[in-house]
This record gives C-alpha cells, sequence and structure tokens, in this order.
C-alpha cells in the first residue's frame, strides 16, 4: 500500500509535525513500508493459534506470604490525637 504525498501531508496536520520538503519523500516511503508489513501481517492465518499473553513462558517468583514485621497499632495509637474503638478520627473535610 503506498501513501501518496498529500496524505502524509495531511497526517502531518492531524499530528501538528512540521515536515520540510525533503522530509516528506522520506517519510512517505516509511509510511507505506510500514503499511505494507501491516498488510503481510494480516494476510497470515492465524486459525487455531492461541493468542499470548507474553512470548516468554515464564512464571512470576513471589516472596512467601509472611508478617514480617511486629505488631505496633499500640505504640501509633498511643501517640495519635484522637481514636475511638481502635480507630483513627480524622477532621471531617466533606460536608
Amino acid at each position: 500500500m503506498s501513501l501518496p504525498k498529500k496524505e502524509v501531508e495531511k497526517i502531518a496536520h492531524l499530528a501538528r509535525i512540521s515536515l520540510n520538503e525533503p522530509d516528506i519523500s522520506l517519510d512517505t516511503r516509511h509510511l507505506s513500508d510500514i503499511l505494507n508489513l501491516v498488510e503481510q501481517m494480516n494476510s497470515i492465518d492465524t486459525t487455531g493459534i492461541t493468542p499470548l499473553a507474553h512470548p516468554l513462558d515464564t512464571v512470576a517468583r513471589l516472596r512467601p506470604d509472611i508478617v514480617s514485621e511486629t505488631n505496633q497499632r499500640d505504640h501509633f495509637q498511643s501517640i495519635a490525637p484522637q481514636i475511638e474503638a481502635g480507630l483513627y478520627l480524622v477532621p471531617k473535610v466533606i460536608e
């Protein structure tokens, strides 16, 4: 698929990109090459091929879910300005 020069100028205008006259011919060729590649990829028969979420068959390494910090709730609530029933009280900010 070959793009005409006018189409490239229109795309550049819509993208708010200023192109010099020598750049237009080069960009026209590059955009045409990209569209040709997309056409080639669309013509490939992919029936029976399952989509991939990732090209590598890897498993995420997760750390064990164990408690590593000590419970400091009482200490933090002892220095809080206001608490009620184990909850922090804060000023109302929305009417």
